[in-house]
């Protein structure tokens, strides 16, 4: 019964899911070109509201837990750990108050409605895996326009994800570059869970009635350590929030 309810509950979501894609894709693109980048952003959040809240429809319980006071004057790299697609619409949506954008891999650009339309125009750092070089520069911008805009990025330090949970090495690299370009960025944790178990073996079929949540965990001062050390205590904070929830 339970694994005809996953097919049942996971067709109905996935199809709330692209025609969410389809209809925001269409609304960015109003506003972006006629109404300008505040207007735009406005759209995205409730894009990714939807893709969020519209998780229940697979009998899913969405809990985000906020463990610490998030500054509103100053840039902020929030480092999280990666199991999933599912992992990004709650994080924009919860977090929307600090202006997330994302260091990703520039394949995700083009082809997907909304979500390559909106990295393209929100200022993403939109990375080419296969050319250091070019990378580096785009993770650095990305850390020059949250140092002036006093906004945030989000970078996943396994650089892929883990849908079984069990960590990968965080890799220095992404945080380091961005530090050089913001050096009084807070460092900010973000322990999640769940989304990895919710989809397995891939989109089809989901798992049902699953627990996901993100966690936002106290701050790391980045003053006076290496990007290493700051990692590693990033990593050791979300574990063990994940092995305690």
């Amino acid at each position: 019964m339970k694994k005809i309810l996953d097919y049942v509950l996971s067709a109905i979501y996935l199809t709330h899911f692209g025609l969410t894609l389809l209809v925001f894709h269409v609304l960015q693109v109003i506003a972006f070109h006629v109404f300008g980048k505040k207007v735009h952003k406005a759209v995205v959040d409730y894009l990714n509201f939807f893709l969020t809240y519209g998780l229940y429809l697979t009998g899913s319980r969405i809990t985000l837990q906020n463990l610490t006071q998030l500054p509103d004057n100053r840039p902020i790299i929030f480092v999280a750990n990666h199991q999933s697609t599912f992992d990004i619409p709650a994080i924009i949506w919860f977090l929307r108050k600090y202006h997330p954008r994302f260091v990703s891999k520039i394949e995700l650009s083009k082809g997907v409605p909304s979500i390559s339309y909106n990295l393209r125009k929100s200022g993403a750092a939109l990375i080419n895996r296969k050319d250091g070089k070019q990378a580096v520069t785009e993770i650095a911008r990305l850390g020059k326009l949250i140092h002036d805009e006093k906004t945030s990025a989000i970078i996943f330090p396994e650089g892929t994800r883990t849908a079984s949970g069990i960590m990968k090495p965080f890799v220095p690299g992404g945080v380091a570059t961005l530090l050089k370009r913001a050096p009084d960025a807070l460092i900010v944790p973000i322990a999640i869970n769940g989304t990895g178990s919710f989809n397995p073996k891939g989109i089809f079929p989901l798992k049902s009635f699953s627990r996901l949540s993100w966690t936002v965990l106290p701050g790391i001062e980045p003053a006076g350590k290496k990007a290493e050390d700051i990692l590693a205590e990033a990593k050791e904070a979300i574990q063990n929030s994940i092995s305690t929830s």
